[in-house]
């Protein structure tokens, strides 16, 4: 008797090899009656691609920033920044019933960078038993810091060339959300969560000499900008390329404008932090005349934190995915919602705080 499962029949045609079908015919009518079309698709493409993966990542202080703040947090790590990190945050956690744990991804990225925040917090989650709402819980409170300690910095100057007090912005949009967003979401989507006891956690201060800290570091931040963050980032552009040649892209990037503005976020400075880079976006902000005070809180909101779109698409999906197990599919989520819960925090900083810290 024959045990073996029945192979699909090769008679009938499936889903995909009847897509194939279709884009061999599309393809050979456009080599036919358009044969400038295939290369004016790639053309628009790797014009997509390519000022981002080389002028910003390969060539910039952007791609070096990242291999730095992969050796900065690890040496943070090894001076016992992460234990110190549990010790203080675990009595705040434990009322909530939430492993402090998910709180590191944040801080680590307020000091670094996002990705690096993801590959050497990541790990730290597993290590305390975190469970998977609990590490989807920790990547939407990371989208609510800035990426990078010089977004952060570079904001607050723009804050104070428009007499804006900084203090009740930081405290509001970078600090309280820290406490905030874990409670509001363990009670709501990620319930699966639950108190650890201090001695039930391991160290996480690992023994390994410090030269070898530094030059292991390294060697990680450089295959995490080649290997993660680069392909990520290219495939997002990708998209954005497909998207241009096919004439949608600037509608879709005048509708992002348009929402930007309805938020009280400046929009041509929002334009950047979404689909470039924050630190760039806060940089152009104090050259910026006229404007309403609002829309220079809201820039600087949404500007500290998880964006641009690459970031949140690409790199923090298959970053979390490669260091903590989570599927995609749950990290990608798991950003977006952040994006959401940032963009509403900034909406409303920007229309009810502004006018009690103006000076």
């Amino acid at each position: 008797m024959n045990n073996q499962p029945s192979k699909p029949s090769r008679q009938r045609w499936s889903a995909m090899e009847l897509t194939g079908l279709a884009l061999v015919l599309s393809s050979l009518a456009a080599l036919l009656y358009a044969p400038d079309s295939l290369s004016g698709l790639f053309t628009a493409i790797t014009a997509r691609v390519c000022p981002i993966v080389v002028d910003v990542f390969l060539t910039s202080d952007v791609g070096v920033a990242i291999v730095v703040s992969v050796i900065v947090g690890r040496v943070l790590e090894r001076l016992g920044f992460t234990d110190a990190l549990i010790r203080i945050f675990l009595p705040v956690m434990g009322t909530m019933g939430i492993n402090p744990s998910v709180i590191i991804p944040s801080v680590y990225n307020i000091l670094g960078d996002i990705n690096a925040s993801g590959k050497i917090a990541g790990p730290i989650l597993v290590k305390a038993g975190a469970t998977r709402d609990e590490i989807k819980l920790s990547i939407a409170t990371m989208i609510q810091n800035p990426q990078s300690f010089a977004t952060f910095a570079i904001g607050l100057v723009a804050l104070t060339a428009f007499g804006i007090n900084p203090l009740p912005v930081v405290l509001l949009s970078i600090f309280l959300p820290l406490i905030v967003v874990p409670f509001l979401l363990s009670r709501t989507l990620y319930r699966d969560t639950k108190a650890v006891e201090l001695e039930t956690l391991p160290r996480f201060t690992p023994q390994t000499p410090m030269m070898k800290v530094l030059f292991d570091s390294g060697i990680e931040g450089m295959q995490l900008l080649l290997l993660v963050i680069i392909p990520a980032v290219a495939v997002v552009f990708t998209l954005i390329g497909v998207l241009d040649f096919l004439g949608v892209w600037a509608a879709i990037e005048a509708g992002i404008g348009s929402l930007l503005s309805a938020l009280a976020i400046e929009p041509t400075t929002g334009v950047l932090s979404v689909l470039v880079s924050p630190t760039l976006a806060v940089a152009q902000l104090p050259a910026l005349t006229g404007i309403d005070p609002r829309l220079v809180v809201g820039g600087f909101v949404l500007a500290n934190s998880g964006f641009p779109l690459s970031v949140v698409l690409g790199q923090v999906p298959a970053t979390w995915a490669e260091s903590t197990g989570l599927p995609e599919k749950d990290g990608l989520i798991a950003a977006v919602l952040g994006c959401g819960i940032r963009l509403t925090t900034a909406a409303a900083l920007a229309y009810w705080l502004t006018p009690f810290i103006l000076r």
